[in-house]
This record gives structure tokens, sequence and C-alpha cells, in this order.
């Protein structure tokens, strides 16, 4: 923000970074646009963007001091020793394979295409017969012979092991049950390998925390982001030091845990897996959501099965929870290279587990409808003094209560010792992680607040009246404007399979459909919820940020009472478990930092390629031997290629590597980073490489068939005005610090300009956006258009935030401006990038109910719509608008291309994504 100098001869405007003076705030913003552009618009609490201001306090003893092999210390600076290569690979450096062509052709076929061994076979006899009139030969003389030298790969090479359980109770008289004398098999590996190979990846060299560490923004307040930030990591490390002093140096590796059941085939048989994720907790938020191996499959459960009546016995009942939880504790119990290079002595401990309710019910030992983490009964949940619930109070109670009374009075079974029970300073009910997808995203949005107010408006209109609202809603929900990233709903949001994706996205734009047609505590109850959403799945939380949180949360529980006894809520109290958990986030922030690193999507993400890629690819007999198989072969060829990658192998294509040797060049060892190559080409999404500032940049090509001089192409894009808009722009940039802005200056007295212009189809921004999916170094980008003919079907003209005041200026300094056009040219030597832009200004405050700020098309004196040329640097990123639409039905006919032209007035959507409802909050 500005500080205002005055002087004797008139008013300064001084620049906060650099202390330079300007005579206008024009001129101070052009300054601060071009040369101080931040991480991210508008600020965050992610300690990450203000570094400069904020300070780590390490933890002094169990900090990840790097050593030798032996575990001797080294002295500070020490560099990491060289990587060292097996026997083979001194002197193949491709061993297994061959060639660069080897390698790409089995990463190709495996990796990307995830081709059939049949036609592996018929790719590989296609090469051969390419190169037989040369006198060549192929490497493999089929698939099998290819997966042997996968197989043969060393890195990432953690074998799969099958354990055999059997039933050993008593039997009963007669026929026993078939799930008693039936055999179980255990798929896992050894935990401690699966650590060290994901701990040992280059990549994360940047994403990493050794020892744990209190973090505090500039004004000295406590940020919690990664888990190493949070309280129960310096906890533990206190805990294990007053045990045992010989730990000095020594690095914490808290295990981060999952484990979810998902179905690949309902049509065969609803067949179901039961996958055990894990994840070194020093990695941090944006490493593990991001796709690598930061989460990997260390298990496969057993699932019990038996007929129907036999289900619900007791005897059965406990069987299955027994065997979860001796499962559990044989994964875990064999609880030390980094990604650095350095050695490092290792200190192992359970860590959060991630769950959904129904698995949290399983390993807690609760009975299903009490609260895993209190003691609040499933009546009145959310009930004052509920005490948390701790294993030694569940030991106390089973001791002291009959097994009846504990089931009824206090939610416990007594038939379950969780898997924790054993392990050091490991207890289940604290290590229950937030469920941002199933307890806010789907449970509290989705299947309470989306259900409450179409129950309510079939109660309160009637069916028929009920119906036509319900309908209009879906209307006004597919008449969206577009958005990158943003999922269409062109029948609004009657489909059958929800997805959490689905989810998460009728959020953003279910707010502005209801509002006109619910009383005004239901959007107010909506807008709550979603700030406490959006709060809770930030990738920082400072102080002020969990004091927001806890004021959204009692908002939502206020106005949440407004369905209290119409159709969706019965009775006089709302008491739903998955509503409750929202109680105990801010405890759960303070011990685990944010939420979104530790959130079943990612375990469910990782579904995906564990377990129903795989799956496909099996030939569905005694399928999961084959999955194994192939999770491991993956493994290995993703951990080889960051090798080959690191040593400079992997660089350009194929050809030109090729090329290159026969240069008689070699390859050029660099280090680990991420590339983004594609980028370019995608209208949205994680931005790979290291933090950057934030930048727009035009597309890299120019559009074809518009004039290149400025009165013809005024003429082609039916901008009249063009030519004199773009002169008073060059007024203003040559004079940045004239006392006369160029609306009170002659056209005549401003540059003329006759050079060549390049238009473009759109922008890409890229700025730092850590609680979005973004990249390991937590970028992102997406693509703004401008484009006459979008897809050949209609004209796209996007929306953006344009940086044109200060931070106490209405909504933080920042106006909307629509892209009416993207072009480029250089004026005395100077390359501008910039946009011709439709300005839509904001009122004074957010609105009341919506909490979002409003914005209004501007119109000058004559009914003209109000044009500015802009130079990129003032862009920010992309903006959604949501029309206005009142109390009234909107046309069926409407098109969702049309709305940005249609309505008076629109809500600056601040739930589009975290990173916009982070700076607009």
């Amino acid at each position: 923000m500005a500080n205002l100098v005055v002087s004797q001869s008139h008013m300064a405007f001084s620049c906060s970074v650099c202390s330079r003076t300007f005579k206008s705030g024009r001129g101070l913003n052009h300054h601060k646009n071009a040369l101080h552009r931040q991480f991210t618009p508008g600020g965050s609490d992610d300690s990450e963007v203000v570094e400069t201001y904020a300070t780590k306090q390490f933890h002094p003893y169990l900090n990840g001091v790097p050593c030798d092999e032996n575990g001797n210390n080294l002295p500070p600076h020490t560099l990491p020793p060289p990587p060292t290569l097996s026997e083979d690979a001194s002197h193949n450096p491709w061993h297994p394979f061959h060639s660069r062509v080897d390698f790409d052709f089995a990463y190709y076929h495996f990796v990307e295409l995830q081709t059939s061994e049949g036609n592996i076979d018929k790719a590989i006899d296609l090469w051969a017969a390419s190169v037989m009139e040369l006198g060549g030969d192929v490497p493999w003389k089929n698939a099998a012979d290819l997966y042997r030298t996968i197989d043969a790969i060393q890195h990432g090479d953690a074998p799969w092991k099958v354990y055999h359980v059997h039933y050993r109770g008593p039997l009963p008289l007669g026929t026993p049950p078939k799930w008693m004398t039936e055999t179980y098999e255990l798929c896992m590996r050894d935990a401690r390998q699966v650590l060290l190979h994901q701990l040992a990846t280059p990549d994360y060299a940047d994403s990493i925390n050794y020892t744990p560490y209190k973090q505090l923004d500039r004004d000295g307040k406590r940020v919690r982001s990664n888990l190493m930030s949070a309280n129960w990591a310096w906890k533990q490390a206190k805990d294990i030091i007053a045990e045992d002093r010989s730990t000095h140096g020594a690095m914490f590796v808290p295990v981060i845990a999952g484990s979810d059941k998902t179905t690949v085939s309902i049509a065969t048989g609803h067949q179901e897996y039961h996958p055990v994720y894990m994840s070194p907790g020093n990695l941090t938020n944006t490493a593990r959501r991001a796709h690598g191996n930061a989460l990997l499959p260390v298990a496969f459960l057993p699932i019990p099965k038996t007929a129907k009546k036999n289900r619900n016995t007791p005897i059965f009942q406990t069987f299955c929870r027994q065997l979860y939880h001796a499962s559990l504790a044989s994964i875990f119990e064999p609880l030390n290279k980094c990604p650095d290079g350095h050695f490092r002595r290792a200190i192992y401990g359970l860590g959060p587990y991630i769950a959904d309710y129904p698995e949290q019910v399983w390993l807690s030992g609760i009975v299903q409808g009490w609260c895993p983490k209190c003691n609040a009964p499933p009546h009145d949940l959310d009930r004052e003094g509920s005490c948390k619930r701790s294993e030694p109070k569940t030991e106390f109670l089973i001791g002291a209560w009959e097994p009846g009374t504990l089931w009824t009075d206090f939610g416990v079974r007594a038939d379950v010792v969780p898997f924790t029970h054993e392990f050091p300073r490991a207890d289940i009910h604290e290590l229950l992680t937030p469920d941002l997808l199933h307890q806010v995203i789907k449970g509290t949005f989705k299947d309470h607040i989306v259900t409450w107010i179409n129950e309510y408006l079939m109660e309160e209109h009637g069916e028929s009246r009920g119906l036509a609202i319900i309908a209009d809603i879906d209307y006004r929900i597919s008449a969206v404007p577009p958005f990158p990233g943003l999922r269409r709903f062109p029948d609004g949001r009657d489909f059958q399979q929800w997805t959490g994706n689905d989810s998460k996205a009728l959020m953003k734009v279910y707010l502005a459909a209801i509002s006109g047609h619910v009383p005004d505590d239901m959007v107010k109850c909506l807008s709550a919820f979603l700030d406490f959403c959006y709060i809770a799945r930030r990738n920082a939380i400072s102080r002020d940020g969990l004091s927001q949180l806890r004021n959204a949360l009692a908002r939502f529980h206020s106005y949440r009472e407004v369905f209290v006894g119409t159709a969706g809520v019965k009775g006089d109290r709302i008491s739903l478990p998955r509503q409750h958990s929202l109680m105990h986030y801010l405890r759960s922030i303070r011990l685990f930092g944010s939420p979104n690193g530790l959130c079943s999507s990612i375990t469910e993400s990782k579904h995906i390629k564990a377990v129903k890629e795989p799956w496909r690819r099996s030939n569905r007999f005694r399928a999961l031997a084959q999955m194994l198989r192939t999770n491991c072969r993956l493994d290995k060829l993703l951990a080889v290629r960051q090798v080959f990658t690191r040593l400079g192998m992997m660089d350009g294509t194929t050809s030109t590597y090729q090329a290159m040797l026969l240069r008689g060049e070699t390859p050029q060892p660099r280090a680990p980073m991420n590339t983004d190559n594609n980028a370019d080409n995608d209208d949205y999404g994680p931005a790979q490489g290291p933090k950057s500032l934030s930048s727009v940049e035009l597309a890299q090509t120019p559009a074809r068939g518009y004039p290149r001089s400025l009165e013809p192409l005024a003429i082609y894009i039916n901008q009249p005005r063009f030519p004199d808009i773009l002169r008073r722009f060059l007024y203003d940039h040559v004079n940045p610090d004239a006392d006369v802005s160029s609306t009170n200056v002659n056209i005549e007295d401003c540059p003329d300009f006759t050079g060549r212009i390049f238009v473009y189809h759109s922008a890409i921004a890229r700025f730092f956006a850590p609680s979005d999916l973004c990249g390991a170094g937590g970028m992102y980008h997406e693509r703004i258009h401008s484009h006459p003919n979008w897809q050949g079907k209609y004209a796209r003209h996007d929306t953006m935030f344009i940086k044109t005041g200060s931070e106490v200026d209405p909504m933080h300094g920042l106006t909307i401006g629509c892209a009416l056009l993207f072009f480029s040219f250089t004026f005395r030597d100077e390359y501008l990038p910039c946009a011709l832009v439709h300005w839509l200004v904001p009122g004074n405050v957010p609105d009341e109910n919506t909490g979002m700020w409003v914005v209004q098309p501007e119109f000058t004196g004559n009914g003209h719509r109000t044009l500015s040329v802009i130079h990129l640097d003032c862009v920010a990123r992309a903006a959604h608008l949501l029309p206005i639409y009142g109390t009234s039905f909107i046309p069926e006919d409407l098109q969702f291309y049309d709305s940005l032209d249609v309505f008076r007035a629109y809500f600056v959507n601040n739930v589009i994504d975290h990173h916009t409802h982070e700076f607009l909050t």
C-alpha cells in the first residue's frame, strides 16, 4: 500500500518496496505492477509467500543433521556423496536397458499407453521388421521378455509379499460357517523400504522438512501449513528427546497413513479392494497432493466375506475388526538416504491417519453414529462440554463397565483393540485427520445443504411450484459463464452419480443460483459454510485464519437453524456425524497443519493408478497378484526415469537425444527440477518448477487473419474507438508522472502509432497458488481467452482482475476487466503486451447475504461501454463472474456464453478457487 508523503509543492506517492516517489497513484501502480509483482495477488497467509517477512524456529535437537552411511554426523556444509552406480550401470548407464530408445519404448507402452501384452508383441514385431533389412535387431522377442527387463530394475524396488491369515477361534458344532475355514491374504511390502524410496526421490529436494519447526508471519503470529510446522510434530520431537537424549541430530519421520475401500466393478460381482497408503510426513502438502510417489500403496487388506445371514453376527463382525487391526499392526511394525543425497539417522513414528467416517469408526473401535474424537452422544453431537477421547480413557472404561453399557452409554466396542495400542506416542483418536472430501464437500454440502434446500422448496411452495424453482436453479447453474477448469453443468445438478469433483464444481456456482429463491438466512448459511470450507482448505493457516475459521463455523451453526423443523431436518436439533466433525477442525489444524495435505481425496485419487487401472490391465482371474506386479513395475519405471532425468539422459526427444550422441556429445547431469513443457497447451493446471513471481504472458503464437495496422484492425474487430483509446494509453505510458491523465488531454496531444500490431487469442497467467491443485513448487497456470469464435461455436471474452488502486480501495484495489482483445506491439523500441478491456466496477462493500463483491458494467454518458487499453503487467489473473439472477425465472434458452452480456450486475465469484477466496477475503 502506498504511503503519502506531503511536501510544500505537491503530494507524492511513495513505493513501500523501494521508496521511489511518484506524482500520481497511476504512476505508482504502473511502477509496482512492472517491477514489484507479488507471488500472488493480494498477499496470502501462506508463509512460503511472505517468507521475506517470516521467521522459522527449528527444533534445536531433533534436527536431521546429515551423517555418513555409518551414522556419524558430518561437518556443516559437507556436500552429499556422489550417486553410486552398480557395476552393470558403470558400463552401461541405461542398464538394464541398452539405450534411450529401448527405455522410451518400454516407458511409452507400459506407463503412458498401458498397452496390452498382445499389442506389445505386435509393436515389437513391427519394430523388428523395420530394422531387419538393415541387419539390425530389437532388444526383446516379446512382451514377456520386456517385462523381465523391467523387473530387473533395481531402483524403486519394494517387492510385495503375501501372508496367509485364518480364523483361530473356537468352531461351532457341526459344519462351521465358511468364513471360519477360509484363508485370507494380506498383501504388503516393507513399509520402511517404501519410505526410503520416497524420501530418496530427488524431485522432493525442495519439498521436504527435515526437522519440526514453528513458523511466524510478519506480525509474529503462528502459521501452520505442513505437518512438520504444527504442534503435534514439535511435541513428538520433545517427547522423543525426553525419552532418549542420544537421538540428538536424528531426523523424525512421521508416517502418514490412509486406507479406504474401493470398488472396481459392480457389474462383475462387486469386486472390492482395501488398499493402505503411506507417505512421509516430512514432505510438503503440495508435494503430497501432486501426482507422484509421495503417496504409495503399502498393503492390500483382506476383506472377509460370508453369507448374508452371517454378516451381522457378533462373532463375524468381531473377527473382521480384529483381522483389520492385526493387519495394520503388521504393516507398520517395521517402523537413511534423503532427496538432497545425504544420509540421516531416522526415527519413525505413526502419524496422522487419513480415513472417511466409516473407516474412522473401524479404526477407533467405536459404535457407528458416535464421534471418534469426543464422547458426544449420537442424538446431540454438537452439545457443549463433550470431552475428547483417548486410548487411556477407553482402557479405563473397558475395565470399569460391561460391554453392553460401553456400547450404549459410551459408544465403545469392548471387542476391539486399536492397532496403535502397541506403538509409542500413538493415539488413534488424536491421529484421525479432518476429511475435507467426505465431511465437508460430499457430506455437509452435497448430502445435507443441497438436499435440505430442495426439500424446503418442495415443502414451502408445493410440488408443482417447488419443482419449477428447482428447475430454474438448474437453468441458472447451466447459464454460468465459462472459466478455466470449471466443469459445466448443461442440465444443472440433475445427474445420478455424484463424484467429489462434481460436488466441488457445484459449490463454486450454487450460491448465486439459489439467491433470490430461498430465504436470506439460507443464503447466509451456505455463504458461511463456503467460507469455512475454503479457509480450511488453505495450504497455510495463520492465527488470524483460525479466528476466521471459528467465526465462519459460528455463523454456519447460527444460520443453519433456519432448516430445523423443515422437511430436511426433523426434530429440534441437527446432530450429524459429518457436520459435527467440523467442530474438531480447529484443534486438528493446530496439531497437524492444513487439512488439504491430509484429505481422503489424496488417497481416492491414488485409487485410479494403484487399483483401478491395474485391475483393468489384468485378466480378472486372481487379479490382485497381477495388480501388484503392475504396481511394482510402474514404481520401478518411474524411479529409474527420475535417475535418468537427473543424469541428463532424458533431455530432448528420443530422436534428438540420438542425434546428439551421433554428433559425439554426451548428456550433462543437472539438478532435479520439473519442467512445465505443456502449460502453454492447457487451459489450467499445475505449473511445474520452483516458486516464481506471478506473470501474465501472451500466447506463444499470434492469431492469423487479423490486419496488422491500427485503423484496419479497429474496423475488423468492430471497435472504431480503438485507435484513440490506444493513443491515450501511450500518453499515460510515456508520462506516468503527469499531473493530468490522458482522459483530460486532447487526442491530438497523445502519441500517434503507425507500427504493426499482433493479435492473440489468449494470455497465460502463472502464479503461486499452493492451496489449489498446483505443482510441487506451488505454482499454477490458467489461460485467459479472448476469442471471436471459440471452438467454432461462440465468442468467448473472459474477465480478469486488474490492479487499479490500493488495498484500502473497494475490492482491495482490484477492478474487473472483460478482455475484448489481446495484442502486442513495439513503441519506441519497447515491447508492449496489452489488452483492450471493458470495465466492470465494484461497489463499496460486498453483498450482505452472499459475502461476494458486486460489479456492474461501466458505460459512458452516451451509452457506450467504457473501454481502455491496459498493459498486461496490470493483470493479476482471471476472474469469474456470476450473474445476479434476482427473483425472476431466467429464459430457458439463455446460453451460458451470452451471460456476460445480458445481466445488469454480477457477483465476483470468490469461491471459483482457493486462491481467489484467499485474496478477496
